[in-house]
């Protein structure tokens, strides 16, 4: 009997090209499964910040999308992206694994789907009026100012970038949604990645890092000024749990962080 090999999880180093080939393997082989589990949620074609269920409908954090060249990056099933075409933009749908976007088809190619890498964008300077991101790219790759510079490069002056991710606070609590995960197991000032890992050491799976100072720094560094941070709370609504995130604990500890930001 062949026995399925249990990935090992651990902290430590992880560079640019792991991080990039960790997370395009991941989400190939695992897109099915997440779009499976996380799809009636989603949608076709809503737009949703977190686990936590704040809709761009209610939220308005783009502002007025109609008519505008939109961007979005790490864009999965394109789910968001549809959204913003029934308001009247023009959304183009970017996202590193070939499997998430042969998803994004399965629901229907209402929009424009490129496959191609956060930290190195295949448009023209000054293509976009808007990018935006929910939870995607910016926590997987070691350098996020890359991703940054590249978001700047591509707007338009005064263009606005919207981008969600774990909320950097987490990452001092287990990822558990009971009680378990409401004692602090680690420190919130270790940025060393969570990786996991085969047997021979090859990452399958990086996410990192940064705090809450960090992100804003970030933000500056890649050309934008912040505009606000916004740390949904839990809604009454909301009952499921979606990995780490549940109604325990988006009660008590912020599951998201969303950056407002307008190119400088």
């Amino acid at each position: 009997m062949i026995q399925e090999y249990e990935p090992e999880a651990t902290r430590r180093h992880a560079g640019d090209v792991e991080s990039s080939r960790a997370s395009r393997g991941w989400w190939d082989r695992n897109a099915d499964e997440y779009q499976s589990e996380h799809g009636a949620f989603l949608g076709d074609d809503r737009f949703v910040w977190g686990p936590e269920g704040l809709d761009e409908a209610d939220a308005g954090l783009l502002g007025d999308v109609a008519g505008r060249d939109v961007l979005e990056i790490g864009a999965g099933a394109a789910q968001c992206s549809r959204w913003l075409a029934s308001q009247g933009a023009r959304p183009v749908a970017l996202d590193l694994s070939h499997r998430q976007l042969q998803h994004a088809l399965r629901i229907g190619q209402d929009v424009p789907l490129v496959e191609a890498d956060a930290t190195a964008l295949p448009f023209r300077d000054g293509s976009f009026d808007l990018a935006c991101s929910a939870y995607g790219a910016v926590p997987f790759v070691a350098d996020p100012v890359r991703v940054l510079e590249e978001v700047c490069r591509v707007l338009r002056p005064g263009g606005r970038w919207v981008f969600s991710v774990t909320h950097p606070l987490r990452w001092a609590f287990p990822d558990e949604p009971g009680p378990e995960g409401l004692s602090v197991s680690a420190s919130y000032f270790d940025r060393t990645p969570y990786v996991e890992q085969d047997e021979e050491g090859n990452a399958l799976y990086v996410e990192h890092h940064r705090t809450i100072g960090d992100r804003v720094r970030d933000v500056v560094a890649g050309g934008f000024r912040l505009v606000d941070l916004v740390e949904p709370e839990w809604p009454s609504w909301n009952t499921q749990e979606w990995g780490g995130w549940s109604p325990l604990r988006g009660n008590l500890i912020p599951g998201t962080a969303i950056f407002v930001c307008e190119r400088a």
